[in-house]
């Protein structure tokens, strides 16, 4: 007896969704089966997140490395027809990392899909910066850096528009020369401290929201210190 087809089903659009999608875009893969999908990490705490959101029973199991990975590899993989279709619809695929483009997000839920894709590919990256301490002691900076990529410069394109279309910052593109022994080039957005500001109270926009806990823990700690120098510097303004 031939298998009953089942129909097309529209999912209903959350901030939890939408952070699924950021991290099926970046880490994700859709079995070339039309059934099976596939999610990976070295990080077991977002592959826990991931499948609280989607409400799964399936197991984490530990997967083989490539010849780079230095860390142990994760994944679950789940069986969901009308899911892997709506997934088709709004513009993920298989084998997408170098041709993969804009996808269908609600704009209201722009800024969690874009917390999956910061969480699964992206940096939050901070340092203090000693560069000019010989010109004077005092001139210690604490750098900030927000960063995005991706191996489609048609994606990474379609992010910086709509992260500037949301909250009007603009980052820096470019393209970096290929590392062996990877041999494509990989696009990459930056965000410097002014700007990364702004981005991550838009993404971490309350508390409890799914995430990967140790670059939300980052953004926390960054963020107070620089809010504290601000109230300390205009405390020293108004003094004046």
């Amino acid at each position: 007896m031939p298998q009953r087809k089942l129909p097309e089903k529209n999912f209903n659009w959350t901030p939890k969704l939408a952070y699924i999608i950021g991290l099926l875009t970046t880490d994700g893969n859709l079995s070339k089966d039309n059934r099976h999908i596939i999610m990976r990490s070295s990080d077991i705490q977002l592959l826990k997140t991931f499948k609280k959101c989607l409400k799964l029973k399936t197991k984490i199991v530990q997967s083989k490395n490539d010849t780079l990975a230095q860390k142990p590899c994760y994944r679950i993989q789940f069986s969901n027809v009308q899911f892997y279709k709506w997934l088709l619809k709004i513009g993920l695929f298989p084998n997408k990392t170098y041709t993969i483009k804009s996808l269908d997000i609600p704009r209201q839920y722009f800024r969690d899909f874009l917390r999956g894709h910061l969480d699964g590919d992206g940096s939050i990256t901070t340092y203090k910066d000693y560069y000019n301490t010989f010109k004077n002691p005092a001139y210690i900076y604490d750098r900030l850096f927000v960063t995005f990529i991706s191996a489609s410069e048609k994606h990474i394109r379609w992010i910086r528009n709509d992260i500037f279309r949301s909250i009007s910052i603009k980052g820096h593109l470019w393209k970096s020369k290929p590392q062996p022994p990877h041999k494509v080039s990989i696009w990459e957005i930056k965000y410097a401290k002014k700007e990364s500001i702004k981005l991550l109270h838009w993404i971490y926009y309350k508390k409890n929201l799914p995430c990967l806990k140790r670059k939300k823990i980052i953004a926390d700690k960054i963020l107070i210190l620089l809010s504290r120098q601000k109230r300390k510097k205009y405390t020293k303004q108004k003094e004046r």
